[in-house]
């Protein structure tokens, strides 16, 4: 019987485009219905173009919709993705641009922080209520989010509904990639154990044909045009032993190092000859999105006129973890995000980890990884409880826990002082008013 696969957030073109083509190219799949749900209807008419064309180009007897109706889209589906924004461009650039105005530099601002909590505090509503949809439409599907904070979005999900529900970061394999491409090994050659908390999870083991690769890295970084590829990463690296998953960018605002003052953010952070894609400039992906605002159609229509199209299958998840479970049955582990119940020793009971997960016919499960090395299990402990308060405080709409949240946040408590910080999260509570009708009071 064909399979039904709902895309939530559809409009986020680069994703669902590669999704699709991954999940057409397992023959249990071949002939699914993709249901493609958006708000916008134009980026919905645009992607559907897309998967028409993916669809044609393999001679796929695939079936897609698209609809505006997430209800809908989610009737009778067997595995939902979710690539959800809430809130336009100039909702969440106020995530970044009001804690510059107190000292705080953000590169992303989609993780953790006092950006990354307002994020969350705007889209874990809209989460839970596709989760209840989903209970009450399609309760045995497999729930695949990519949409950031990923830890407490997860979190929320996984604490308020019974859906089965994880979620995805390409920045475990994507990384493992470069770090076999710095040692000139196969990456089919390389195993690695990987845990800790999202966009912060340490390579615990990293091995080529068996063997420990570390040191094979440490010789590598040492190289000048390799350290200035991810300065910030290879820092770490060389100071707490373990390789961490997330860019350069992204990791400078999860601790207190990098980017605490303008000659530290010079340093590590600014745009050299051959840093990576993101070494941690100043509002890096808004910029890129206020740029996009008046391109992206030029960009989707030039993919849509190209005369071939890559039908290979990526390095994403979400296809094989699908195929494992209601595919063919092949098992697939990946790393994970899931609630911490006898997983990390040494991080918070309950918080959301990111850990291997084995996906099968059984569905999903974890594997018990022990504890940190203390120096991870230290830093990824502040993060994983300031993400807890955050989250108590997005469900019990009760501001005061949001303060105390960025108050511990690594890089604002590097910055600001207890008033400064309350100052700035009352701002922030302000620009953000229309969106968070959970929150009565003032702190």
């Amino acid at each position: 019987m064909s399979k039904k696969i709902a895309f939530i957030g559809a409009g986020s073109f680069g994703f669902t485009r590669k999704l699709v083509r991954d999940i057409l190219s397992f023959p249990a799949f071949n002939d699914c219905t993709i249901a493609l749900m958006d708000i916008d209807e134009e980026r919905l008419a645009y992607i559907k173009k897309a998967v028409d064309k993916i669809i044609e180009a393999g001679k796929y007897p695939a079936k897609v919709i698209a609809t505006t109706n997430r209800r809908e889209a989610l009737e009778n589906a067997d595995g939902v993705v979710c690539t959800i924004l809430s809130g336009g461009v100039n909702v969440w650039r106020h995530d970044i641009e009001i804690p510059k105005k107190y000292g705080v530099d953000i590169n992303v601002g989609d993780t953790r922080g006092p950006a990354g909590i307002f994020r969350a505090l705007r889209t874990i509503p809209v989460m839970l209520d596709i989760c209840k949809d989903i209970e009450e439409i399609c309760p045995d599907a497999i729930f695949l989010n990519y949409t950031n904070p990923m830890a407490m979005l997860c979190r929320a999900m996984q604490g308020q509904s019974k859906v089965k529900v994880t979620g995805l970061c390409h920045s475990v394999q994507g990384t493992a990639a470069m770090l076999a491409k710095w040692i000139g090994a196969p990456y089919d050659e390389i195993t690695y154990l990987c845990a800790g908390i999202n966009h912060q999870a340490w390579y615990l083991e990293f091995k080529w044909n068996g063997k420990d690769a570390y040191p094979l890295i440490r010789e590598a970084v040492k190289k000048p045009e390799i350290y200035n590829q991810e300065r910030v990463r290879n820092e770490m690296f060389l100071h707490l032993d373990y390789y961490v998953t997330e860019s350069s960018g992204h990791n400078s605002e999860y601790n207190a190092w990098f980017r605490k003052r303008p000659d530290l953010i010079e340093k590590y952070c600014s745009n050299i000859e051959g840093t990576g894609w993101n070494p941690g400039e100043y509002a890096y992906i808004l910029k890129e999105y206020l740029r996009r605002e008046d391109t992206w159609k030029t960009e989707i229509e030039k993919w849509l006129n190209s005369e071939t199209i890559d039908l290979n299958r990526g390095n994403e998840y979400a296809s094989s973890i699908f195929n494992a479970i209601f595919g063919d049955g092949t098992m697939f582990k990946f790393n994970g995000n899931v609630r911490n119940y006898g997983l990390i020793d040494n991080l918070p009971e309950g918080c959301c980890v990111e850990v291997p997960v084995l996906a099968s016919k059984a569905g999903l499960e974890p594997i018990h990884v022990g504890p940190l090395p203390d120096q991870l299990a230290i830093l990824n402990n502040i993060s994983a409880r300031c993400e807890e308060l955050a989250v108590e405080g997005a469900i019990t709409g009760d501001p005061r826990k949001i303060f105390h949240a960025i108050c511990f946040d690594p890089l604002t408590s590097a910055v600001l002082s207890l008033e400064e910080i309350k100052n700035m999260v009352n701002e922030m509570f302000e620009a953000n008013k229309d969106w968070l009708p959970q929150f009565k009071h003032k702190l």
